[in-house]
């Protein structure tokens, strides 16, 4: 039997927006943490963009905290949509122009890591084919044929992920 079960913590219930200074302020939140974490994501793409992979790990935290800040505003945001559209519908309207810009930044940043990662993968597929082209014995069969090399002749390639 488990004596410490782990307990979830009671989520508080999120404040809405009820006057127009309360939705600039969540309004104003939500455009600060988007420049914020668009910064450090720019960042992160220039520097991977330069090879510089361990510099661009080195800013996970500051962005891990960012998106946790974006998550909570977006849903304080989203608790307060019904009145933001009745009241102020034209800093909804500002909110989605500056979220669309937002977006297509971070489609840009996920790009260049998926670029980054594909031509990781490649080149770690190359090392280890010329490795196991080195290791296999080039011999024939009696009917003339490449002999299927044994297991005995695969070296396995290991490779730390950390930097």
């Amino acid at each position: 039997m488990n004596q410490h079960p782990q307990r979830q913590p009671a989520s508080a219930p999120i404040p809405m927006a009820s006057t127009p200074a309360e939705a600039r302020k969540l309004a104003e939140n939500l455009m600060d943490v988007m420049s914020t974490l668009l910064g450090v994501i720019e960042r992160e793409t220039e520097l991977v963009r330069a090879g510089k992979i361990r510099e661009a790990m080195a800013s996970e935290a500051k962005k891990t905290e960012l998106t946790r800040r974006y998550v909570n505003a977006v849903a304080h945001l989203k608790a307060s949509q019904k009145y933001l559209t009745q009241a102020v519908p034209e800093l909804l309207t500002t909110l989605h122009r500056h979220h669309d810009v937002f977006r297509a930044m971070l489609q840009i940043n996920l790009t260049v890591l998926a670029t980054a990662h594909a031509v990781s993968e490649s080149v770690i597929r190359g090392v280890n084919t010329e490795i196991q082209r080195r290791n296999i014995p080039n011999t024939y069969t009696s009917a003339g044929r490449r002999a299927a090399p044994g297991p005995r002749h695969i070296t396995p390639l290991a490779v730390s992920r950390s930097l």
